[in-house]
Parts: structure tokens; sequence; C-alpha cells
């Protein structure tokens, strides 16, 4: 049986956090947030968290490289 599968079937929570660069990550409930990290706000099983990040993270690139990447772009 895999890790996740495990974790899957012991009931094991985990939350949704995002960095300043507005990267998200899956992070275990009952650890405190790693440093520079924030909780989203999405509480659940691993499938429910991983389902979040799938939908509010559909730009892979940094924060701060976007906004360098839309100011090229209106300056040209």
């Amino acid at each position: 049986m895999t890790l996740a599968a495990t974790q899957e079937q012991d009931g094991s929570a985990y939350r949704v956090v995002v960095n300043d660069e507005e990267q998200y990550a899956l992070w275990p409930a009952d650890r405190a947030d790693p440093p520079g990290w924030r909780r989203e706000g999405t509480t659940g099983t691993r499938a429910r968290c991983l389902r979040r990040i799938e939908e509010v993270w559909t730009d892979m690139r940094p924060a701060s490289l976007r906004r360098l990447m839309d100011g090229r772009a209106t300056a040209q």
C-alpha cells in the first residue's frame, strides 16, 4: 500500500497553505504551518486539499514573476 493510500485510510487531515509568491502546498493539519506560509482556509482529506490546489493554482509562476512579466507586456 502506498503512503498516500495509507494516509487516506487512516483519516489523516490536511490543510492547504500558501506563501507570499502565491504558491500552494498540502500540509498535515496537525503540524505547525511552515515558516513563510499561511493557511489558505481549506482543511480535509488529502484528496480534497489537492482538488482545491488544482482549482486555485492555475499559473505555476511565482507572483513576483507574473507581476514582472505583466509589467513588461504593458510597457511594450
